[in-house]
């Protein structure tokens, strides 16, 4: 029987939802809401879903929806996460899963106490290279990962200047909790998951101030306000020794644009760079690399495989690889991140819940 779906807003991620959702046999999309009705009523036409409800707690009411999600603001995504699992609705919930990390924190308690399964779309885990890796990872084959690279440079890609991606009041952040959250998760990901003990980073704003490096996504408004970071950095400790360096932008002058990232093992190594992956080591005292297949397949491949593996842990009662705890982790870092900023120190990172 295929899950029924509601799905809670109707901005434009909803669309790269839908526009997978609703081709899966696996599931039914039953019902739409958003506090702009004509969007969720635009977005119910464009996509054949046969209700349309006033509000949130309307469409959590119905008992026939078995799943909501959430592709709202960030602000938003603890509150209706929260409110969905206390109504006994399993969650797909847009990265990053909180603004902070105490908002996280009421997520992964309410999950648990649900039993319901709750999955933070990082759909960059099912991505085709992205997989191979983590493949070779598993298999031992670059010994201990002892250190790990990755970022992602936007050169001019300020997203809606002016509304609320550039407010940290309601997003929490900007590039460092928008794209640093895929790479940050992404590379724990593949790293094996280690725990993060220690970070130290900081942040800057030298575009979104001057109202330069504007990018392509959402619509500016100029009569709003840019209060958020255009550039991170970050060195991330781990309890086995390792670490990571995590460097993020929306704007900076650089000729590199690809998200990237690099694993340094014992063993081996492993690079990926945009659509190019490659594996390295030493044979014979000589070095070797072994280039990875990449399989044109676009975001709907890693969404659709995202989507399975979200009914199977439904279906099974599995925990989903991108869980709350995991979502947790991302957000208990990147305020740590945010702090280390602002007080100019390593910040010991809190595991107590």
């Amino acid at each position: 029987m295929a899950i029924r779906i509601g799905m809670i807003g109707a901005g434009n991620i909803s669309k790269s939802h839908l526009g997978t959702l609703t081709v899966m046999p696996e599931f039914e999309v039953a019902a739409i809401t958003d506090v702009f009705l004509a969007a969720a009523q635009q977005r119910a036409e464009e996509f054949h879903i046969p209700r349309v409800y006033e509000s949130v707690d309307e469409l959590l009411g119905d008992p026939a929806i078995d799943a909501v999600v959430i592709g709202v603001p960030n602000k938003f995504h603890a509150p209706l996460a929260i409110s969905a699992l206390k109504a006994g609705k399993h969650v797909m919930v847009e990265k990053p899963m909180a603004i902070n990390a105490s908002a996280a924190k009421e997520i992964l308690l309410a999950q648990r106490d649900s039993g319901k399964t709750l999955l933070v779309t990082q759909q960059r885990r099912w991505e085709s290279l992205n997989l191979q890796v983590k493949e070779h990872v598993e298999r031992g084959s670059l010994g201990n990962i002892y250190h790990a690279k990755t970022g992602w440079f936007r050169r001019k890609g300020i997203p809606g200047w002016g509304t609320w991606f550039t407010r940290m009041s309601e997003s929490g952040g900007g590039p460092l909790i928008d794209i640093g959250v895929h790479m940050l998760d992404l590379t724990l990901f593949l790293m094996g998951n280690p725990k993060p003990v220690s970070v130290f980073g900081a942040t800057y704003a030298e575009f979104g101030p001057k109202k330069r490096g504007i990018g392509s996504w959402g619509t500016p408004d100029w009569n709003g306000y840019y209060d958020v970071e255009d550039l991170a950095t970050a060195l991330i400790k781990m309890d086995n020794g390792a670490t990571l360096t995590l460097d993020v932008s929306w704007a900076v002058h650089t000729d590199n644009n690809n998200p990237y990232i690099q694993l340094m093992g014992s063993d081996g190594g492993a690079s990926i760079r945009g659509n190019n992956a490659k594996l390295m080591t030493e044979q014979f005292n000589t070095t070797l690399d072994v280039d990875l297949k990449f399989e044109k397949e676009g975001d709907e491949g890693s969404r659709t495989r995202m989507y399975k593996h979200f009914v199977e842990c439904v279906n099974e009662g599995k925990q989903p690889i991108s869980s709350a705890l995991t979502g947790y982790t991302n957000n208990l870092i990147l305020e740590a991140i945010y702090e280390s900023s602002r007080t100019g120190n390593e910040i010991k990172l809190d595991w107590n819940f």
